[in-house]
């Protein structure tokens, strides 16, 4: 590994391109951002990869092979396996605190399982209990559209001061029972303060950034980032272009807007709610980091920006861990 600091990665999309490309494995995929062993070259302790289920305006469009929930949650996770199974010299499953702990000085990348939008629950702590015993240790509530959770972030009032419903707010000690992380990326400001409410635990927010900064409803608000802090949550630093700066039509995200997005939310909320959220494989742009073998990169200019050894460490990994561990139990 060449990083002089080894990351955690809160989020990726990269299972749904393996299985596009008809792939058994994430160690080496076509035109990706991240597979194993580009997170190998940049240096990465832990990657989270996601299970994102698409839309349903996405998989009903005519060219669509999309095969319903439960087979595509099945495919993504069969894949996963795979990699443990078949590049177990270089790659290791994450499911405990101590598999986190076996990563250090392994040379072996880790990889969490996780899944963003909770629709597949179907309203059903059996469900929750099905995914966290395939593997799933941190589970985004929503995406962009409302399910058995709550309601997205959203330019409507409405929509975004709606809060968890009912069983949204079960699950939240469900899931912190079962050692289930909850992600808060994507939820509305409602649901977000539902969760502040009800957490007993650190949570999540995988790769979400600075409202102060990016006027997106995805983004936080600086209250929402001191309550996630004084949860001991974290904040991933998502590197979508849309989400850096007041611009949300732009096309690039360079270091120094990724830079100012931790900065920001190191003010606002201390070191230890800084984290890495990439995002990567579900973006698109021009990124002055644009793909896991670069993240090195990343390191070495936000040193030149002034970030000192402590702070690069917490943002890369120790904060995380501590969350993680928290979590895992």
């Amino acid at each position: 590994m060449n990083s002089l600091y080894p990351y955690i990665d809160l989020h990726c999309d990269t299972l749904g391109l393996a299985r596009r490309q008809k792939k058994r494995t994430l160690l080496e995929l076509q035109g990706t951002m991240t597979d194993v062993k580009k997170l190998r070259a940049g240096g990465c302790l832990a990657q989270c990869f996601a299970i994102f289920l698409p839309s349903k305006d996405r998989i009903k469009k005519p060219e669509s092979d999309y095969p319903g929930d439960e087979a595509y949650i099945a495919a993504l996770h069969e894949i996963f396996l795979n990699t443990e199974r078949e590049c177990g010299d270089i790659f290791a499953a994450v499911r405990s605190a101590q598999d986190l702990s076996a990563l250090e000085g392994s040379g072996k990348v880790g990889g969490i399982l996780t899944m963003e939008d909770g629709r597949a629950v179907n309203g059903s702590f059996e469900n929750l209990k099905r995914f966290y015993d395939m593997g799933v240790r941190i589970l985004a509530l929503l995406w962009n559209h409302a399910n058995c959770f709550g309601a997205p972030n959203s330019a409507d009032p409405a929509v975004m001061n709606s809060g968890l419903t009912a069983f949204g707010k079960e699950a939240v000690a469900y899931m912190e029972e079962l050692g289930m992380g909850i992600d808060v990326s994507h939820l509305s400001d409602g649901g977000f303060w539902d969760v502040v409410q009800l957490a007993k635990k650190p949570f999540f927010a995988t790769h979400s950034n600075c409202r102060a900064l990016n006027p997106h409803p995805r983004s936080m608000t600086d209250e929402m980032i001191r309550a996630l802090a004084d949860k001991g949550g974290v904040m991933g630093v998502n590197f979508c272009p849309a989400f850096l700066d007041g611009d949300v039509s732009r096309t690039d995200a360079t270091i120094d807007a990724i830079a100012s997005q931790l900065r920001h939310r190191i003010n606002i909320g201390g070191l230890e709610c800084a984290a890495v959220g990439t995002d990567f494989d579900g973006i698109d742009g021009d990124l002055e980091i644009p793909d896991a073998s670069c993240m090195p990169r990343l390191f070495e200019e936000l040193s030149r920006r002034g970030f000192t050894a402590d702070e690069l460490e917490h943002i890369a990994h120790k904060n995380c861990k501590r969350v993680l561990n928290d979590m895992l139990g």
